[in-house]
């Protein structure tokens, strides 16, 4: 399952990079948020089919209601991430808008080890990976020089 898990990663790596060119240019064409609406229908579409095809129904998905409120926020983060990808991919490129989405990522993913949030496991932030943090960031911001 570990060797699953990290292709399913590079894949969404892969995925995440080729939906900030496509939604910036999407958005360009007919505005930045009737470009999410229209990518948030085609997302709920086909994964209501995925869901259908693996479950054979409608499977626990009634069950998302009957727990936390703020588990909910994933959703909304999805709609950050896609708003504020298609938005600026045409204004600072896709190297940047990568890098810097990379870079918050990382930042707030040692927050959330270091504090537990959301009920993860705690990790501490070692010397080394604060350096590493620091070393996406500077690359971050270097992204956005042409």
């Amino acid at each position: 399952m570990t060797s699953l898990a990290v292709a399913l990663a590079i894949l969404a790596g892969l995925a995440g990079s080729v939906q900030v060119a496509v939604m910036g240019r999407f958005g360009s064409r007919i505005g930045v948020f009737e470009a999410l609406s229209f990518s948030t229908a085609v997302q709920l579409a086909f994964s209501l089919l995925i869901l259908f095809a693996v479950r054979a129904g409608i499977g626990g998905l009634p069950s998302a209601f009957k727990t936390p409120a703020w588990m909910w926020i994933g959703g909304l983060m999805g709609l950050t991430v896609v708003t504020s990808i298609t938005f600026a991919q045409p204004r600072i490129g896709a190297t940047a808008t990568i890098g810097i989405l990379i870079a918050g990522q990382i930042l707030m993913g040692a927050v959330i080890d270091r504090f537990g949030l959301f009920g993860v496991d705690q990790i501490a932030l070692s010397p080394a990976r604060a350096v590493g943090i620091a070393l996406l960031g500077i690359g971050a911001a270097l992204s956005l020089v042409r």
